[in-house]
């Protein structure tokens, strides 16, 4: 009983982290052409506890070509585009039916998210894809994320789920990012035919050395190896995200990760990824406009650090979209902040003075209830 209380205790103490979890090809098949059943469920297994322990987490999964591949028998198909194209379309269904079923032991609902690099280069469709994303989290449901394979041409493809596991942390503001594959981490030369490879156990720096030493996928199944893992981890901790690659074989790998055990490679972060936000939004692109706010705002972004509400603003200048960066002015003209703006400032003229439960009716939608959210927003 007290050994349950305890366990129950320390599932609710824990720092809740947002955690991405990629699974390649290798992990999800184990080395073979089908899906491993036993081994996903253990996987899932792992990431039900994050959730009961308060962690948003998100899968990045591999897998939909493979998946594909066997539903229809493995059929000899010419290596063309097209060909992968069929199977990533047959694939992704019995993919996130696999993933659903599973989840669905826990309790858990799943919710699929098709990306294409398209989606992330283009503002609104960056902004409509976090808002969705949060959206999912914030209703206790798992992001199942996938590049969108059925539709994506090379202009438009991220490539490999390595790198697009990277920009679905940057898009969530993760804490942490799990390269997992078929490999323990990264070693000082390729283990695969020199037994005196060692394994690195952290990294500070990403140079040359470490490119040269990064190989290529070992077991072929899938389109990313070690190189790509490193492109990967070297963006995500450029965005304040700490990366690991590990082997998704060893037992209760995601778990041991979250709290901080030393398995596989750790890549340190720069910084934390709120810093390195707010560093952006002060140093990066100029302000496209300016947002004046009454005294209550005044007070609430200032001495509170709360978000900036439509309730409290009273003016809106200049011509900005949505997920710009506007000036925020006092009433007297003090330059107050700077912040990422949820609203194009056509809405933000609109809703200026009204309350948000309001705003739905005014615009015939909204993207939330605030202006400016207080982890978009920098106090001068």
């Amino acid at each position: 009983m007290r050994a349950a209380q305890a366990q129950t205790k320390q599932e609710t103490t824990v720092a809740s982290q947002t955690i991405v979890v990629k699974l390649g090809t290798s992990v999800l098949t184990g080395g073979t052409l089908k899906l491993d059943r036993a081994h996903m469920v253990e996987l899932v297994r792992q990431c039900a506890l994050l959730r009961r322990q308060g962690h948003k987490v998100i899968i990045v999964t591999s897998g939909a070509i493979a998946a594909g591949r066997e539903h229809l028998g493995y059929p000899e198909l010419p290596k063309t585009m097209a060909s992968k194209q069929l199977l990533a379309a047959v694939g992704q269904s019995r993919l996130i039916q696999e993933w659903e079923s599973l989840f669905g032991i826990y309790g858990l609902h799943v919710g699929q998210m098709l990306l294409t690099r398209a989606d992330l280069d283009d503002r609104e469709r960056f902004l409509n894809a976090r808002d969705m994303i949060v959206a999912l989290l914030d209703n206790g449901i798992i992001p199942i994320v996938n590049e969108n394979d059925a539709v994506a041409t090379t202009e438009i493809k991220v490539g490999d789920n390595d790198n697009l596991s990277a920009l679905v942390g940057i898009l969530t503001g993760a804490d942490k990012l799990l390269l997992l594959t078929d490999q323990p981490g990264l070693f000082t030369a390729d283990p695969r035919n020199n037994p005196d490879a060692e394994l690195i156990r952290e990294v500070h720096t990403i140079d040359e050395t470490l490119r040269k030493i990064a190989g290529g996928s070992v077991g072929g199944l899938g389109t990313g190896g070690m190189a790509t893992k490193l492109q990967a981890a070297d963006v995500a901790r450029r965005a304040g995200i700490e990366v690991t690659i590990a082997a998704g074989s060893r037992p209760d790998v995601i778990s041991a990760l979250t709290n901080g055990e030393s398995v596989g490679t750790r890549f340190l972060p720069l910084e934390s990824p709120l810093e390195s936000r707010k560093r952006w939004i002060l140093a990066g692109p100029p302000p496209a406009g300016d947002i004046v706010i009454d005294d209550g705002a005044v007070a609430a972004v200032q001495k509170r650090g709360s978000s900036l509400l439509s309730k409290g603003i009273t003016e809106v200048r200049g011509d900005f979209e949505r997920g710009e960066v506007a000036r925020i002015y006092s009433t007297r003209g003090e330059l107050l902040a700077r912040g990422i703006c949820r609203y194009s400032s056509k809405d933000l003229s609109k809703i200026a003075g009204k309350h948000s439960q309001d705003i739905y009716q005014v615009l015939g939608y909204e993207y939330g209830p605030v202006a400016v959210h207080r982890d978009d927003l920098v106090v001068i």
